[in-house]
């Protein structure tokens, strides 16, 4: 009998495309914004129509194939899609410059990028006649490791290779990353929310954000209906996402969701931080690691450090259901000895069912209206 469901947010709930579509944007303006390397600043604009967000897209991401190849690469963060897509094409813009300016390369690439200095050197590239080549990243991470940390590091490889220097500057998340994190939460957020999203307050401003205007995978009144009919069947309802909490609560509270939900049963990006900073020696503790729905499970009445020791498989996973769409969600329900179903709703659609049959997901369902059937089928 199932007792407990816990829910991932993106590509089972809300649609990922609003959250790839600020990726691009981000990667878009560090590259031509002004205030950043500005490459090709007269095109820079905060006010874009839906037609133009996704020609910028379909250009950096190539038709989504960089995405897809991160996301199978082991990474589900947004901010590390973006990091490794703006840097790659910073290493690309430098060597084409690499015998002008071999050695101000040499101290950009072995010291901390932050906003100053992408400044300076896009003062240094001003009227050169440059490309960028985003299909050309799917080529030069080829031989990356497939995990979070191997993708990273792949770009050290990339400066050793191409320029010749010797640094660690690009495998861990440093000035650039955080300035990419930022462009990213003014996006999604809008001005609004970005003191509270991220600490700092907005380098662009004039940005409305997605947040408010989520795309939703199912008609919300029957994704409505699905959390009651579980709820009144006696089984409690929970999250364990990726997003951050104000990215998970605000869109929930617009589609007049949140009363369906105890938040001491919602764990999101925020806890896992939390919990990484405390354990700074260990391991990543996002997905697949069980960390976020083992929390969620508690009701976050576990410390973190008893989380973290929770023996696996967990005691009665039978009674637990996680619903995902990735391999991520399935691999830390598989530790936790929990049940499994997978939506085919996430990035890969229905592209994605040869893969949940390889690894053996309990159940594959075409969307998340169909774990109502489900459930009252197990619970009886």
């Amino acid at each position: 009998m199932v007792k407990t469901v816990l829910f991932d947010v993106d590509g089972v709930l809300l649609s990922e495309e609003r959250y790839f579509d600020m990726s691009a944007l981000a990667v878009w303006e560090v590259l031509i914004s002004p205030n950043y390397l500005g490459i090709d600043s007269e095109k820079f604009k905060t006010n874009l129509t839906n037609e133009e967000i996704e020609n910028i897209r379909k250009e950096i991401f190539v038709d989504d194939r960089v995405l897809k190849f991160l996301k199978a690469g082991g990474l589900n963060a947004n901010w590390d899609m973006i990091y490794l897509t703006a840097a790659y094409q910073l290493l690309h813009l430098l060597e084409q410059v690499k015998d002008e300016l071999e050695n101000n390369i040499t101290k950009w690439l072995t010291n901390e990028i932050d906003r100053k200095v992408l400044l300076e050197i896009g003062e240094a590239l001003d009227g050169r006649d440059l490309v960028f080549d985003f299909q050309k990243f799917l080529v030069d991470f080829q031989g990356a490791k497939p995990t979070q940390q191997g993708l990273m590091d792949h770009l050290d490889y990339l400066s050793k290779e191409k320029f010749g220097v010797e640094t660690r500057m690009f495998g861990k998340m440093d000035q650039l990353w955080s300035t990419c994190e930022l462009v990213s939460q003014e996006w999604y957020v809008g001005d609004e929310h970005v003191l509270e999203s991220t600490g700092r307050p907005s380098v662009q401003t004039g940005k409305a954000g997605f947040m408010s205007d989520e795309k939703v995978l199912a008609d919300k009144e029957k994704i409505a209906d699905l959390f009651d009919t579980l709820t009144n069947s006696g089984v409690r309802v929970g999250i364990g996402t990726g997003r951050p909490e104000l990215e998970t609560i605000e869109p929930f509270k617009a589609l007049d969701w949140m009363k369906h939900f105890d938040t001491s049963y919602i764990v999101t990006a925020d806890d896992v931080l939390r919990a990484e900073r405390t354990h700074p020696e260990g391991p990543s503790l996002s997905k697949p690691h069980p960390f976020t729905y083992i929390k969620a499970l508690s009701g976050k009445t576990k410390t973190d450090d008893e989380c973290l020791a929770e023996e696996l498989p967990v005691e009665n996973g039978h009674e637990t259901l996680i619903v995902g769409d990735s391999l991520a969600d399935l691999l830390a329900a598989r530790k936790m000895g929990c049940l499994f179903a997978a939506v085919l709703t996430g990035l890969s659609g229905k592209d994605a069912r040869p893969e949940f049959e390889e690894y053996n997901a309990d159940y594959i369902l075409d969307g998340v209206l169909d774990v109502k059937n489900l459930i009252l089928s197990l619970v009886k």
